[in-house]
């Protein structure tokens, strides 16, 4: 017997399924370009969600609103765009050099929130805890975001002050015609590579005194690895239900879709906590 493709959570049963569907509010914060509004809108989606007041609708798929593809994700008019070489890098010991590198970091968590929400919105008829942990991941992002745009106010700068890279969104856009790509490129790949480098980040911050900075990447990091093992839970779970090897259908996705090469230093550690195996590990340091 399978599953219902649309579930009602609230107590009441309401029947206004489109405006209480998870999904369509989902979108409907994609499409939000107030960074500020975007944030508090999914912490409060959440808190909606977790008081079993909404509704669950897994079957409509994301070709049903192609209308609303090019306004995705919604964004500010700034930050500026460019390539990832035409971000600066500055000195950490200024206040300024700073600003750049958690101006930054800000931005990949604006991206991040807009992923996880795309991840809940693009993908339809998978299990209802998937979609749940995804929301969750929006939450955490968004809080991440509001704790980096916060400190880089007590910097005095705000976000949308220094140029940007998209990156993060770009493979996003790649990933959005298969699930399966989505997880293995996205969280496991691009979001893994932060599991890498916020230690060495979280160093200089500490040693240029920005203490503040350096305890808001422990609460990241501690985050992130839970992120990304929701994209390891999903990319194993989807791996067994089309009965694929996982290492070598990585390998394949990652040439099909231009993956970025992955460098060494890796954190093997935070990589294990987030669920890699030691077969994945192995290739991954493979010379």
């Amino acid at each position: 017997m399978n599953a219902p493709t649309s579930t009602c959570f609230s107590s009441e049963k309401s029947t206004a399924i489109v405006q209480n569907d998870l999904r369509v509010l989902a979108l409907h914060w994609l499409l939000e370009s107030n960074p500020s509004l975007k944030a508090a809108g999914v912490l409060a989606l959440r808190q909606v969600w977790l008081a079993g007041d909404l509704c669950l609708d897994r079957a409509t798929e994301a070709a049903s609103l192609n209308h609303a593809e090019a306004l995705i994700p919604g964004k500010p008019e700034r930050p500026e765009l460019v390539p990832p070489l035409g971000v600066k890098r500055r000195a950490m010991h200024t206040v300024e050099g700073r600003a750049v590198l958690i101006h930054a970091l800000t931005h990949i968590e604006f991206n991040a929130i807009n992923l996880a929400l795309d991840a809940i919105w693009r993908f339809s008829d998978m299990p209802q805890e998937y979609y749940s942990d995804w929301l969750q991941v929006a939450q955490e992002e968004a809080y991440h975001f509001n704790l980096l745009a916060s400190h880089l106010v007590s910097l005095g700068y705000a976000y949308g002050d220094f140029p940007a890279h998209n990156s993060l969104w770009e493979m996003v856009e790649r990933t959005q015609a298969d699930v399966l790509a989505r997880m293995a490129l996205v969280p496991r790949t691009m979001e893994a590579r932060g599991l890498d480098a916020t230690p060495a980040i979280r160093a200089k911050l500490a040693q240029a005194g920005d203490q503040a900075a350096a305890a808001i990447l422990d609460i990241i990091l501690r985050d992130e690895i839970g992120h990304v093992g929701i994209g390891n839970r999903w990319f194993a779970y989807l791996c067994q239900q089309r009965q694929l090897d996982p290492v070598i259908t990585y390998a394949e996705l990652a040439t099909l879709y231009r993956a970025p090469k992955l460098r060494a230093p890796f954190n093997l550690e935070a990589r294990r906590a987030a669920g890699f195996s030691e077969a994945e590990l192995q290739v991954l340091q493979a010379p």
